[in-house]
């Protein structure tokens, strides 16, 4: 699981590269058996990765990420959408029952109820089983992980999400 990991950071980084203005923030956090990989950006472009024989930093283009840019079976986010930050916490270790968690956080050009409504009727025809969680949603993806929508006002027309699978 790690080197798949590994090579898909750069690829997507390079291939989301921005205008070096308000980037996305990405981390990954992977454990396995050959050991504890770490590799981050930040919003500035700054990369850094530090694994089994491996360590160091690069500037990059910051890159911002949008709706377009992150896929649940199908299903990007709300569209206009742009990402602030996305975590990766991943596990491949003998004994470990659970695969890790993804989060992403993100703002939408609607109401919270807009963009829950949204992703209710996305969702559910994509296979997760979603339900009404305060101004957002809970449930489970189509396999069986658990899933959490929270959503908040940003003024009077836009929403703050997170986004929290695993």
């Amino acid at each position: 699981m790690i080197r798949p990991l590994l090579l898909a950071i750069p690829l997507a980084l390079l291939a989301a590269c921005g205008d070096g203005k308000d980037g996305t923030a990405i981390t990954l956090n992977a454990d396995g058996a050959d050991g504890n990989v770490v590799a981050s950006i930040d919003s500035n472009g700054q990369m850094a990765l530090n694994a089994p024989g491996i360590s160091g930093s690069i500037k990059l283009p910051a890159i911002k990420l949008d709706a377009g840019d992150f896929d649940m079976n199908g299903v990007h986010l709300y569209p206009g959408s742009t990402i602030s930050g996305m975590n990766i916490d991943g596990h491949d270790r003998p004994g470990r029952d659970d695969d890790g968690q993804v989060k992403v956080s993100f703002e939408s050009p609607a109401t919270p109820a807009t963009v829950r409504d949204w992703f209710a009727g996305k969702l559910g025809g994509a296979g997760f089983k979603v339900s009404p969680n305060g101004s957002g949603l809970a449930g489970t993806t189509e396999e069986g992980k658990p899933f959490r929508l929270d959503l908040s006002p940003v003024g009077g027309d836009k929403a703050r999400g997170t986004i929290l699978i695993g």
